[in-house]
């Protein structure tokens, strides 16, 4: 005869398994309202949009902020700490760059959300995951909803550059992997990721060291975009 389960078992399974289901239910639930608020509390809150000066972007494709800048200007040329050489196509008509941070897992090795391993999450879950820039040249990219224009002053724009600059490893050329593309690329830059410390949280965190407003704890895409007026 087959052996079965006890019924007493059974139950104690399906019910610590609830239990748990609920657990993660509710510290996800938490975290979500958490963003909310963290996002909606602002930095630099008398910030103004001045009537000229530097015109920037911020991107998002609806999970991962990036910061869209000026190739060249006087504050900065970008092709010194990210050589054009490192690209695929390096010759062609760039005028942008954008650049952002990320989990070197979820960048190099997860091309899809379903790709997304249970040691990666669990790995930014324990503060274990490492932080990797992307950088992507574009030629005249054009304003739309999803890369909204933000003006900063001249002071502004230098104090961003200096604030991106501050996260670059000091003394010596950036480790460079190949990216998504030909004009894009990854560059080793270190610091760790975790759930606190996310892609959006460094998109903010640059523009608050710049003095422009943005929210206080932003872990989500719409934290940083909810601050950057739309498209008019």
């Amino acid at each position: 005869m087959a052996a079965t389960a006890e019924p007493g078992l059974t139950g104690k399974l399906l019910k610590a398994l609830a239990g748990l289901c609920g657990a993660v239910l509710l510290i996800a639930m938490t975290y979500l309202l958490a963003a909310w608020a963290g996002s909606s509390v602002p930095r630099n809150r008398d910030w103004q949009e001045p009537p000229e000066g530097v015109t920037i972007g911020v991107e998002t494709n609806g999970v991962h902020t990036a910061l869209v800048l000026p190739i060249a200007s006087a504050a900065k040329d970008w092709r010194r700490d990210f050589p054009l050489a490192d690209l695929g196509l390096p010759d062609r008509p760039y005028t942008h760059v954008s650049i952002s941070w990320g989990e070197r897992e979820v960048f190099l090795n997860t091309p899809t959300w379903w790709d997304l391993s249970p040691g990666t999450v669990l790995r930014v879950l324990t503060g274990r995951g490492e932080g990797l820039l992307h950088v992507s040249y574009y030629a005249r990219p054009v304003m739309s909803e999803s890369l909204r224009p933000l003006r900063l002053t001249k002071a502004q724009y230098a104090q961003l550059v200096a604030a991106i600059e501050s996260h670059l490893p000091a003394g010596r050329p950036l480790r460079a992997h190949r990216g998504y593309g030909m004009s894009d690329v990854f560059y080793d830059t270190g610091g760790n990721y975790t759930a606190i410390m996310t892609c959006n949280q460094w998109t903010s965190d640059r523009l608050a060291d710049a003095g422009i407003r943005t929210g206080w704890w932003t872990p989500l895409e719409g934290g940083v975009m909810k601050w950057v007026p739309p498209l008019r």
